[in-house]
């Protein structure tokens, strides 16, 4: 049978509102009644319904997270980022999947109504007109994380993207590279093209180099694509001699298409990455990689959204964290 806070009370032989108290860690409770109840919730195993406290409290210490690809190593740091900073606070998470699907994003953030979360963590690569509908009238907090809502009616917390992708192709620029490659995940992604595709072509058309469409690709964002993009680049008349590449995995397939060539990386190529998980550190040569702050913008999501969950004053809506490239062996 299931032991319920009566049974709690019985045992203990002090009121149901008591053991609530303990329970609930209450200071106003004397520390020999406190250990008692304790020791009988020890004693019983008794687990408190957490249905029925968030039904009297209005809250159920539950934050929904929706992540696009959990399968991709960049969500998962983010998650651990968003569940670590959840268990300081004392919230529960739910976490789904949303295949990097509109319209199971619109589904799935209806089910989180329904499970009555009291706030949302939400990844996606495009917050289109209904997406920020749906989320602007959200019956309760959301905050975007690694996601840029254009509007800035949700709140965020980012990387200044189109400045680090400058900052890429500028250096390839100062290495005396002129024939400079864009390997990117889809443009149907903001990031990819409204923010990282600019700094590229700001950064070339300050040093006067004409933008080649030829040497930009956006396909699918993975290890198979980035060495199918490379052997496409290769084949031009006039290759590319440095790759900037969306994320690790892509930069791992270009070094590993050059390599299937017997080219050297980064004597032939220089290539640097984006994101810089742990894949950038365990390829060979490791990867140079702009220095996403995964665990970081994970971290300042979640404890963002408790902000708006605790109704406590809120500085910034749209936070902005540093960046840095992370210097290795793919570039010279």
């Amino acid at each position: 049978m299931t032991v319920t806070i009566y049974d709690v009370a019985r045992e203990a032989n002090v009121s149901m509102a008591t053991v609530s108290r303990v329970v609930n860690g209450n200071p106003n409770v004397k520390p020999t009644t406190r250990k008692k109840v304790l020791d009988v919730i020890a004693r019983l195993e008794y687990r408190p319904n957490a249905v029925a406290r968030g039904l009297a409290s209005k809250k159920t210490t539950t934050v929904g997270v929706i992540i696009p690809d959990i399968s991709n190593i960049f969500y998962a740091e983010l998650a651990r980022g968003i569940e670590d900073v959840a268990t300081m606070y004392h919230y529960n998470i739910i976490l789904s999947n949303s295949d990097q699907r509109e319209e199971k994003e619109l589904q799935l953030l209806d089910n989180m109504y329904g499970k009555q979360v009291d706030g949302i963590v939400m990844m996606s690569d495009q917050v289109n007109e209904e997406l920020q509908n749906k989320m602007s009238h959200s019956p309760v907090p959301i905050v975007l994380a690694g996601s840029i809502d254009e509007s800035k009616t949700v709140s965020s917390v980012n990387i200044d993207y189109l400045h680090a992708a400058y900052e890429v192709v500028k250096r390839f620029i100062d290495n005396g590279h002129k024939r400079i490659a864009y390997v990117s995940g889809p443009f149907t992604s903001t990031i990819n093209k409204k923010y990282k595709f600019e700094g590229y072509k700001k950064a070339l058309e300050e040093a006067g180099i004409e933008l080649d469409e030829n040497l930009v690709i956006a396909s699918e964002d993975s290890y198979d694509s980035g060495l199918e993009d490379f052997n496409t680049l290769n084949n031009l008349t006039e290759p590319p001699t440095a790759f900037f590449a969306g994320s690790d995995e892509l930069a791992i397939g270009i070094i590993h298409g050059a390599q299937d060539l017997g080219k050297k990386i980064p004597e032939d190529y220089e290539v640097i990455s984006f994101e810089n998980t742990k894949l950038a550190r365990m390829v060979r040569p490791q990867l140079t990689s702009v220095v996403l702050p995964l665990y970081d913008i994970g971290a300042v999501s979640m404890r963002l959204l408790t902000k708006y969950m605790n109704k406590e004053h809120v500085n910034e809506a749209n936070v902005i964290l540093p960046h840095r490239i992370e210097d290795r062996n793919s570039t010279k």
